[in-house]
């Protein structure tokens, strides 16, 4: 009997396996998104990756958190390693990715069922069902398919491989093994901690997970003898446990009294920390609604309308909101003996949105977030279908309907994730105010011939949120393929960049598009001198005062100097804007530019700058960044780049070339992670 009810599982494993890979089938042809082409070129940022010197500079690349996330950087390497890249490799690895998550969700949820001293063919019914319905949830596709979220989904890995391996160390401790136990428990605990922050910084919340399942499920239980083992298992417990956790909640606090005493409006964000504080408990309850009430269509990627709570009445869902997290947070607690699987679904999913859904200022929504947190959620219910002495028929058949119906929603979101120019309609349609999901689908409807739809759709929204930069370029974009722009085109983009609080790469990438444009009067009335005043009253705007954007804004001008035939003016700008963060990749480029402009005199007086102030040059961000600048100079990287260009330069200038003679410039590849603007 055994036997057979531990070969079942592995048949209807399968059957899910297959159902889910049917399911996302359609979304794998789809393409890259946003956050992808900020990410992935990083494969081809100094070269193909087919060396172990590339290798070193590409897998130290990263910004994101301190540690720069290499683990997921890794991954992103078993499916290009160069860019432009394929999409398809990158979706089907996460597809695999998330398949493999799923089976150890199966094998975590049987443990800890078989914790509660449920009868073996429940606990094994339910977590087939609990990991089945996480598997083939609609909300999850937004992480799988989005290939930038592999960082998301790598912690899950990590967190669920350090939960079974730290059970397993505890029963190892259990039994009375303590050097294995102890052994196996610092791996789970230490060693799976370290890798999901590898992967991303929510990695940290695997101590809360084990704690959580420790004081809830197990201790109660499975207390463990007195002696070694338990003073053994104490240890870790309290130094890989207690003291990462308590560490986590003293940031988190302290980053929400220093913004609530600062007032800070977070950077570039348009909220404070209070009202992000007062914000996420409705958002964590839109969450909760689309996991326990799953829609085909969500908002997607598209959440920047979402309006924040200014105080506790406003708006009125604010305070009933923060009540109702307080009231779950508060029952799961009470009744955790009673009911220990309820109670570490509700706590586990609190405690794994602690980082990114309290006082950090990221932005407000985002759907990936629930990917490790909703790890629990439908065990519960698993538990109860799988208990067949009471309502047999009812549950049996809920066993079979709910995961095709999730299988047929999901499906139906794929669809539209393979298909870019209905992704883009269909996300505008669900987030009508939001100047992302506009601003895409015009984008889209002007690359497949629709410029007139695509301005009528800018126009109606460019009225409501004026400072909307997107709003205001790609409109005149559309302008431009439909005979040209106006006046109130260019006042009302002057208008947006004076009060736009963030432009992020937005005006850089419109521009990159849009010089050649205005260079050559392909669109009238875009001229280098509407670029030109957009560029002056960036440089104005207070909001956009940090020296990054203003660097970005002075490359941007020195570039119109350039097409203007300018090459004194352009230095000249070139030269403040590496004055304000002197950084080797910004220094190459600009140097090479002007070379490649026929201004090889010009790119060897900024090359000479650099060396004058190169000892002020700005020192890397701590974590990641430190190391990639160990690597390039132990590769003596910059070195060689600045022999080779200032070489090309100095022979260009010897010949005399002029523009339209010369041989262009290689613009150097940067690895000092500088924004291109």
């Amino acid at each position: 009997m055994q036997n057979r009810y531990s070969i079942r599982p592995l048949f209807a494993w399968a059957a899910f396996a297959l159902l889910t890979l049917a399911a996302y089938w359609p979304g794998l042809h789809g393409g890259f998104l946003f956050d992808d082409f900020a990410n992935l070129p990083a494969l081809g940022a100094t070269g193909p990756i087919d060396t172990w010197p590339t290798f070193w500079r590409y897998i130290t690349s990263g910004t994101a958190d301190p540690t720069g996330r290499p683990l997921t950087l890794l991954t992103f390497l078993l499916d290009a390693n160069d860019w432009p890249a394929n999409p398809f490799p990158f979706k089907r690895t996460s597809l695999i990715l998330h398949l493999f998550n799923g089976a150890l969700l199966y094998v975590l949820l049987a443990k800890l069922g078989q914790s509660l001293v449920v009868e073996t063919r429940r606990y094994q019914t339910a977590a087939l069902f609990g990991a089945a319905l996480w598997l083939l949830h609609p909300l999850l596709v937004s992480t799988t398919l989005y290939i930038v979220q592999r960082e998301a989904m790598l912690p899950a890995t990590c967190v669920m491989a350090g939960l079974l391996i730290w059970l397993h160390g505890r029963n190892q401790l259990f039994r009375g093994n303590i050097r294995g136990g102890l052994i196996w428990s610092v791996i789970g605990l230490g060693g799976f901690t370290l890798l999901g922050i590898l992967a991303k910084a929510n990695g940290a919340l695997l101590p809360f997970y084990a704690l959580l399942i420790e004081v809830i499920v197990l201790k109660p239980r499975h207390a463990l003898p007195s002696g070694q083992a338990i003073l053994a298992h104490r240890g870790v417990m309290w130094i890989l446990g207690v003291v990462p956790a308590a560490t986590i909640l003293a940031y988190l606090t302290r980053i929400a009294v220093l913004g609530m005493l600062h007032g800070d409006n977070m950077g570039i964000r348009p909220w404070s920390t209070a009202q992000r504080l007062l914000t996420e408990p409705r958002i964590l309850l839109d969450y909760l609604s689309l996991l326990w009430v799953p829609r085909a269509f969500s908002s997607g990627l598209f959440n920047d309308q979402y309006v924040a709570s200014t105080s506790l009445l406003h708006p009125a869902t604010t305070l009933p909101a923060i009540i109702a997290i307080l009231i779950m947070i508060g029952v799961a607690w009470r009744l955790r003996k009673h009911y220990p699987a309820w109670s570490l679904a509700i706590l586990f999913y609190f405690a794994g949105q602690l980082l990114e859904s309290t006082s950090i200022g990221l932005e407000l929504y985002f759907e990936h977030r629930n990917y490790v947190p909703a790890l629990l959620m439908f065990w519960p219910l698993g538990l109860w279908l799988a208990d067949t002495r009471t309502l047999s028929l009812l549950k049996r058949g809920l066993m079979i309907v709910l995961p095709l119906g999730l299988a047929v929603m999901t499906h139906a979101s794929t669809e539209v994730w393979g298909n870019v120019h209905a992704q883009a309609l269909v996300w505008a349609d669900i987030n009508p105010n939001s100047a992302r999901a506009q601003t895409n689908a015009a984008q889209n409807q002007m690359q497949t011939g629709h410029p007139f739809d695509a301005a009528r759709r800018l126009e109606n929204l460019l009225i409501a949120q004026p400072d909307q930069v997107q709003l205001a370029f790609s409109l005149i974009g559309a302008h431009c393929m439909t005979g040209g722009i106006t006046s109130g085109d260019i006042a009302a983009a002057r208008t947006a960049m004076r009060g736009s609080a963030n432009t992020g790469s937005l005006f850089a990438n419109w521009f990159d598009r849009t010089l050649p444009v205005a260079a050559t009067g392909e669109c009238p009335g875009l001229t280098l001198a509407v670029l030109l005043d957009l560029i002056n009253d960036g440089l104005h705007n207070p909001k956009l005062a940090d020296s990054g954007r203003q660097q970005d804004f002075l490359y941007m001008r020195g570039r119109i100097a350039l097409a203007q035939h300018q090459p004194d003016e352009a230095l000249a700008d070139y030269l403040r804007a590496l004055d304000l963060q002197i950084r080797p990749g910004f220094a190459l480029e600009v140097a090479a530019i002007l070379g490649s402009a026929g201004y090889p005199t010009q790119g060897l007086q900024l090359l000479d700058h650099y060396q004058q102030v190169k000892s002020h040059a700005m020192p890397p961000d701590f974590g990641m960044p430190m190391v990639h600048e160990w690597v390039l100079t132990r590769q003596d990287y910059w070195p060689h780049e600045l022999t080779h260009l200032r070489a090309t330069l100095s022979e260009q200038a010897e010949e005399h070339t002029t523009p339209d003679g010369q041989s262009p410039v290689d613009i150097p590849h940067r690895s000092d992670n500088t924004p291109r603007h």
